[in-house]
């Protein structure tokens, strides 16, 4: 079969008669959403004053409440990543990749098998993760120790550091993923990206980078090979490969402070470039929020850690329902409703109504209110595949009532729950806790720790690994705490 002139243009999508499109006019349509972009003063080179940042650091310029909470993520971050070491998922990806590792050069927490350290740094990167129960930066919901920590810990077992040196690059490690996480927040996160996936391996190679003691320039390929190594969807959220996210960020980073050490170059403003990471995963770029204050003001210093194993936007209906069920004496039975004011991103990121196991439970508003009034705790018990199936859970689940409210900031809910007798209990709460606002004290830190430790590790050796993360600037060689969380050491 022939196609004629005129059958042939309109497959091809022109219309006779209408005006011939040049090869020049279509690059100029092509380029129309950039005009914008190009009438605006050129971004400054944030790529080169991050690598000066990280060059310059140092641990006696750390200022100490900086200092503090760089030793409570440290803590917070090994307790979570000892709490999911025998979790499912773990156990799949270390079987998965046991055959293909390199020599043992790094430790598991909670396990005996040792990895070369770009596994280990995955492995421990997804066992922090797999409960969402590690430290959050509210200001960008990244989770940021995890890429770091993973990172940094794998490659100090290999090449030995003191605690100073290791606690100044995880300092710095979690200031770079913040601040560049802030330039792009919201819009990337609400594109469909998961931040911490995204901004993890900047962390990681700032950290490592930091830790090799790389020059500037070879801190600039990091960062830039750390920019072409973005992870993570938010669709992967309540399965396994959420935790996926934050440990292959952490093997990203060591990969790329790794190749940038041996001279592998890279764009020297690969952050902020029109075709750079920045402009090309977001609508949104603050340039300010990398340079005002940097070195100065601490992100790592506004640093929050969960009481609850759960996405953060559920704490604060999580903390009002215990609050009820504790001071008023509520039983389960007695509700006839739960009705919430939220924000918007309760439902878009915590949505399901019909969570079947424990990781969908954790992005389930409807199963975390239920559990809370069925147990009085949201820890990682009531997040298991147990909780989500217990018929009290289930029954109490159908009966809660989200309502995205204008006027609510994420931070908040306003609940009124009424009871079968016709009573009503109304609380509002404006920052749960585990916020800036209402931290966890160290005593709280030092609990959560153990419970997450229990059934992996014995008491005592517990007790020694947190005190050795308590002690960490103090510490001749910053690996003694990960051959101590070992299982059997």
């Amino acid at each position: 079969m022939t196609m004629n002139r005129r059958s042939l243009l309109g497959a091809a999508g022109l219309a006779l008669g209408a005006p011939v499109v040049t090869v020049a006019q279509a690059a100029e349509v092509a380029q129309a959403p950039h005009k914008e972009a190009l009438k605006a003063p050129p971004p400054p080179p944030v790529t080169k004053i991050l690598a000066e940042f990280i060059h310059d650091s140092s641990y006696d310029g750390l200022p100490d409440n900086v200092r503090r909470e760089g030793v409570r993520s440290f803590l917070n971050w090994v307790g979570v990543a000892i709490g999911g070491s025998h979790h499912e998922t773990v156990d799949i990806a270390v079987s998965a990749l046991q055959p293909f590792s390199g020599p043992p050069q790094a430790s598991l927490f909670g396990r005996t098998e040792r990895f070369d350290i770009m596994n280990a740094a995955f492995l421990n990167g997804v066992a922090s993760h797999i409960f969402d129960f590690d430290d959050t930066h509210l200001k960008t919901i990244i989770h940021p120790a995890g890429p770091v920590a993973s990172a940094i810990l794998a490659h100090a077992e290999m090449k030995p550091v003191s605690g100073k040196d290791f606690l100044d690059a995880l300092v710095v490690g979690i200031e770079v993923e913040c601040r560049i996480g802030n330039v792009v927040y919201p819009n990337h996160y609400d594109a469909g990206w998961h931040i911490t996936g995204t901004c993890g391996p900047f962390g990681a190679a700032a950290a490592v980078s930091k830790l090799m003691g790389l020059s500037v320039e070879q801190t600039i390929y990091a960062l830039g090979l750390a920019a072409s190594q973005p992870v993570g969807l938010r669709e992967s959220f309540g399965s396994m490969t959420k935790s996926f996210n934050p440990g292959r960020a952490a093997a990203n980073g060591l990969f790329a402070a790794i190749l940038a050490s041996k001279g592998f170059t890279s764009s020297e403003k690969m952050i902020e470039v029109r075709r750079g990471w920045a402009q090309t995963i977001s609508t949104k770029q603050d340039w300010s929020q990398i340079t005002e204050g940097l070195g100065t003001r601490y992100e790592s210093a506004l640093n929050t850690y969960k009481p609850f194993a759960c996405g953060i936007v559920m704490h604060p209906a999580i903390d009002a329902a215990i609050q009820i069920r504790d001071g008023e004496h509520v039983k389960p039975e007695d509700i006839k409703s739960v009705d919430l004011k939220v924000h918007p991103l309760v439902l878009e990121s915590t949505g399901k109504t019909a969570p079947k196991t424990g990781l969908e439970g954790k992005f389930s508003i409807y199963h975390a209110v239920a559990v809370a009034f069925v147990e009085g705790a949201g820890g990682e018990k009531q997040f298991s595949d147990r909780a989500v199936k217990d018929p009290r859970v289930l029954a109490l689940r159908a009966k809660v009532n989200p309502v995205v409210t204008p006027g609510v900031d994420p931070a908040q809910v306003d609940m009124v729950v009424t009871l079968n007798d016709g009573r009503t209990i109304h609380r509002h709460i404006d920052h749960a806790i585990g916020s800036v606002e209402k931290p966890m004290t160290d005593a709280q830190l030092d609990a959560k720790f153990r419970d997450l430790a229990d059934g992996i590790l014995p008491a005592a050796q517990a007790t020694r690994v947190l005190t050795l993360c308590r002690s960490l600037p103090d510490l001749k060689d910053a690996g003694e705490v990960a051959r101590a969380g070992v299982q059997g050491a």
